[in-house]
């Protein structure tokens, strides 16, 4: 490993501190910024050294220095993940004004993840300026503002049409207007095409662990499933390998 990759690897892990604020606080309406960073049962500041990422964890044995109350391994999993994607991220694009769209595209999508994980929203404090953020940066960036405009309202457009028909069937709502939000952001960073196939990866990985949680017992038809956090996951896959998959599909048919 290079040493601009170590750069961008602890570059990534201090950011991945800072996503695991956004993730506590935003569901709680809670600022990012101010307080500093504290204990969430004790409320004492933390020191800046149980403020090392991956290190200050593991040295505390995931608990707290004062009240000893546990402190979460979501906490070092998303700071080692985010490191990880400003690596893989700096090694496909380089030094690029493309490598800054890219990770700011994956921070999103690893705090709507967990997010909508643990609390079943989106926020609209990263959907809505994402999507203006994704159309902007096309101007000079890949996709291009024509893919970016389709891509956001066809993202959009779609899963608020599904939403809406299950609404009129099945008189309950099935869509969320995050979900709707979210994947007209997608399409805005990403361009119509890795759009629909996320829409595509995040569909079948959701019906599958429905399926499988149907099998075991575990849920049943009605069972709510985040799709927010399917969406995040077949972003990240689309942005990486999205365009060797479509060809490799489009294969078939030549």
């Amino acid at each position: 490993m290079d040493l601009l990759a170590l750069v961008s690897l602890a570059v990534g892990l201090v950011i991945g501190s800072f996503l695991n604020v956004c993730i506590y606080r935003l569901p709680r309406h809670e600022s990012v910024t101010w307080p500093a960073s504290h204990c969430t049962a004790c409320n004492r500041p933390l020191s800046w050294y149980e403020n090392i990422p991956l290190v200050s964890w593991l040295w505390l044995r995931g608990r707290c220095r004062t009240c000893r109350a546990p402190i979460s391994a979501v906490y070092p999993i998303i700071e080692a993940i985010t490191g990880v994607v400003f690596v893989a991220a700096y090694e496909l694009y380089g030094l690029s004004p493309l490598l800054v769209a890219r990770v700011a595209f994956a921070c999103a999508m690893i705090v709507l993840f967990v997010i909508d994980l643990q609390h079943r929203i989106l926020p609209n404090v990263i959907t809505v300026p994402g999507i203006l953020i994704g159309v902007i940066a096309s101007l000079w960036l890949p996709p291009g503002w024509r893919s970016s405009l389709l891509g956001l309202l066809l993202g959009g457009g779609v899963l608020f049409a599904v939403g809406e028909a299950y609404y009129r069937i099945r008189g309950v709502e099935g869509m969320g207007m995050g979900d709707v939000k979210m994947l007209a952001m997608i399409g805005a960073f990403l361009g119509w095409p890795l759009m629909l196939l996320t829409l595509i990866l995040a569909s079948f990985t959701g019906a599958l662990l429905g399926a499988i949680m149907m099998m075991t017992g575990r849920g049943g038809m009605k069972a709510a499933l985040p799709f927010g956090t399917f969406l995040a996951v077949g972003a990240l896959v689309s942005a990486v390998a999205g365009d060797p998959i479509i060809t490799w599909y489009l294969g078939f048919y030549r």
